[in-house]
């Protein structure tokens, strides 16, 4: 129980210290744009000077002039013209995907204002290529026309990584999506979620399983480990040799929890990613095959609009759920013995774990696509599934291994 207080512990000040870590870098980088910025002009620049062929380019401006810039909607084309440098000369490259332009709209920056624009929908095709690129936009500045153009920034090949993350994961889960899309009735993207959802925890059902048993029994020694803390108090050496030897006699080990959970990982949080940006056509030539048209396929389930975020019923819904997995898997026992100390640590761990994450699990829900909502949903009522019958499993095992047991033997 220690390590889980000092592990949540450990989280707490991780998180604090990333972002002030974060801030720190953020108000002290881009030392040119605060020149800039403080010069009386426009601010141009790329988020980052060095991009993969899988990064998607965002650049930022700011304008720091008494006018206020337009950037007229040019819905299918790319926002701004995007130039790479090739024979010696800058070649303008373009891009005009088949995407809803109906929310396109044009942006006015007003003075002392900043507007980020980010390349999602255009950046394979513009940016495919390596080499040198930059971005520029005409803008009207005391009644005269300038070219305003951003730094330069290089496209560089993917890392090896990536390629490996992109092909044994995101790809295949990705064509999943896609076809189950093009198979289910109406080619409903909320029915192609779940079945693909369910589909990638059947795969890793086993390992799930094993870590589901393990930590259930796990739980099941506490109170015999409780007992032994109190029988050797100030003695950690013994207190760890008798805790293996209970580890040992039940045939679990910490790792025996965590392991399994970890190889399942990488499947869960390349679901997560496909679902979050599957329908965005600049992913098609991931695919193996022409399934369906993206535009096809239909992002109405249930009431929701599965492309925007549901900030209230949905988030409600995840966090319940989670709660409900929280506690069928964090279902202590009760420690024996009178070690009020011991009772209390414990007692807030399992309440940081059983109430905590459920609400950041709503607010994270509530800041996404409902997409990505109905896939964590599906997740957490498999999980539910699993926990029932992983409890009912140990139900009849709950007799404690240090109580004598007499046998009657008929002369």
């Amino acid at each position: 129980m220690e390590k889980l207080n000092n592990f949540l512990k450990n989280v707490v000040i991780f998180t604090a210290a990333f972002l002030l870590i974060n801030y720190v870098m953020q108000s002290c980088s881009n030392p040119e744009q605060q020149l800039a910025t403080n010069a009386g002009n426009i601010s141009f620049l790329t988020d980052d000077n060095e991009y993969s062929r899988r990064q998607t380019v965002s650049a930022t401006i700011i304008n720091n002039t008494s006018d206020t810039i337009t950037i007229p909607n040019e819905c299918p084309n790319e926002p701004l013209s995007v130039y790479r440098y090739q024979n010696n000369e800058w070649v303008q490259k373009s891009s005009s995907p088949t995407i809803d332009c109906k929310n396109a709209i044009e942006v006015n920056i007003a003075t002392e204002q900043e507007y980020q624009f980010t390349y999602d929908n255009w950046n394979r095709e513009l940016f495919a290529e390596m080499g040198r690129f930059r971005i520029e936009f005409p803008a009207t500045i005391n009644e005269e026309e300038k070219i305003i153009t951003s730094n330069e920034f290089l496209i560089v090949e993917e890392g090896l990584i990536r390629k490996l993350w992109d092909g044994l994961f995101y790809r295949p889960i990705y064509n999943g999506l896609i076809f189950f899309a093009s198979v289910v009735p109406g080619n409903a993207l909320g029915w192609a979620i779940i079945l693909l959802t369910l589909l990638i925890r059947t795969l890793v059902l086993i390992p799930s399983q094993k870590a589901m048993k393990s930590q259930k029994k796990m739980q099941d020694l506490q109170p015999r480990l409780e007992k032994i803390k109190q029988k050797f108090k100030g003695d950690q050496q013994r207190i760890a040799m008798e805790t293996m030897a209970v580890w040992k006699e039940a045939k679990v080990s910490p790792a025996g929890s965590c392991l399994p959970m970890l190889m399942q990982f990488p499947f869960l949080i390349a679901v997560f990613y496909v679902v979050q940006s599957g329908l965005n056509p600049d992913q098609t030539f991931l695919l193996y095959s022409n399934y369906i048209a993206i535009s096809d396929i239909n992002v109405q389930f249930l009431g929701l609009n599965l492309t925007e975020a549901n900030r209230y019923v949905l988030p409600l819904i995840i966090g319940g759920l989670q709660f409900i997995q929280m506690k069928l898997s964090l279902s202590f026992k009760k420690p024996g013995g009178k070690d009020d100390k011991n009772k209390k640590e414990m007692q807030v761990a399992t309440n940081m774990m059983t109430y905590v994450l459920p609400v950041m699990i709503a607010v994270f829900t509530a800041s996404l696509p409902a997409g990505v909502g109905i896939y964590w949903g599906t997740s957490t009522m498999y999980g539910i599934i699993q926990q029932l019958f992983v409890n009912r499993g140990s139900k009849g095992n709950d007799k404690p291994k240090d109580e004598p047991t007499v046998r009657v033997i008929n002369s």
